[in-house]
């Protein structure tokens, strides 16, 4: 049997409803294996400076088809015929990273602001208060971005509150980095650039199909965030460097594999590929990504000054 050439509307597939006469294609649409969107606990306050924002709990991909054909979760899964169309794709890719490249503009733009601003830098390390306002701004809205399809996919609220999101964790990068010296920001900057462009070249020639070891991928976050639980718990009663600067450097290797296997469900021509649909997820995982490569690498850079 042939697939559609589009998925059917949201209410064919809510399972309050009947099926079509004779049935779905494939059988019914299978929820997603794991919960998506909780955030990761492991930040901890720096010495004399702000706590490194929680990182998102990496999730296993909510609206992704495999290599058959067969939606892996309900809603949004297009049929391999239609990812694997060029137009389809290409145009997928296109949103995904044009948004990105927004995104990253006003996180640079902002951090350059702490950074360089001297009253400003000064006002944020006076008033943390500010620091723990945008940290709920950033919970609030990735959380509705990752749980809620709707808003996820409604234009413009979509981009609302992307927009929204990245400025908060614009924000509160800016503010990590206030503390830190010029050189040590100017340097993660272009260390994580560098990191970012070197995977997504990459994933885009590579034969490795990271979405094939979905498993592998929610085990690193479980090490990431049991390591950031106990990294908190530790220091947050005497400052240790070494176990600081570990944490530092499983999150940035981890983050950095995050990254590849993000891309991976963007491009597509993968044994799971996300949605068509989804190109604000898409983007939102892939940025996520990327600044906390670079907070990771501040920590680490920052440090040896």
């Amino acid at each position: 049997m042939s697939h559609p050439s589009a998925p059917p509307g949201y209410d064919d597939r809510n399972p309050l409803y009947p099926p079509p006469h004779g049935g779905y294609p494939g059988g019914y649409p299978q929820p997603p294996p794991y919960a998506a969107g909780y955030p990761q606990p492991g930040g901890y306050p720096q010495p004399a400076g702000y706590p490194q924002p929680v990182p998102p709990m990496p999730t296993v991909p909510m609206n992704f088809v495999d290599s058959y054909g067969n939606g892996d979760s309900g809603d949004g899964a297009f049929a391999i015929g239609d990812w694997g169309d060029k137009k389809v794709r290409q145009t997928f890719i296109r949103k995904v990273y044009s948004i990105i490249s927004v995104q990253l503009l006003l996180t640079v733009g902002i951090i350059a602001i702490f950074t360089f601003v001297e009253p400003v830098s000064s006002f944020v390390r006076r008033n943390i208060a500010v620091y723990y306002v945008s940290y709920a701004v950033f919970l609030v809205t990735y959380l509705v971005l990752v749980c809620c399809e709707g808003p996820r996919r409604r234009f413009p609220w979509n981009l609302i509150l992307l927009f929204v999101f990245t400025l908060a964790m614009g924000f509160m990068t800016g503010c990590i980095a206030s503390v830190y010296s010029t050189k040590a920001v100017l340097l993660a900057m272009l260390i994580t650039a560098i990191v970012a462009i070197v995977v997504t070249l990459f994933c885009f020639q590579t034969k490795v199909d990271f979405t094939s070891c979905t498993g592998l991928f929610c085990v690193l976050g479980i090490v990431v965030m049991v390591t950031g639980i106990i990294t908190a718990i530790v220091l947050s009663f005497k400052y240790i460097y070494w176990l600081h600067m570990l944490y530092a450097a499983i999150g940035a290797i981890a983050f950095t594999l995050f990254l590849a296997y993000d891309t991976q469900l963007v491009i597509g021509n993968r044994k799971h590929t996300m949605s068509p649909e989804e190109y604000v997820y898409g983007a939102l995982r892939i940025y996520t990504d990327i600044v906390y490569i670079f907070t990771f690498l501040l920590q680490i850079i920052g440090s040896r000054e």
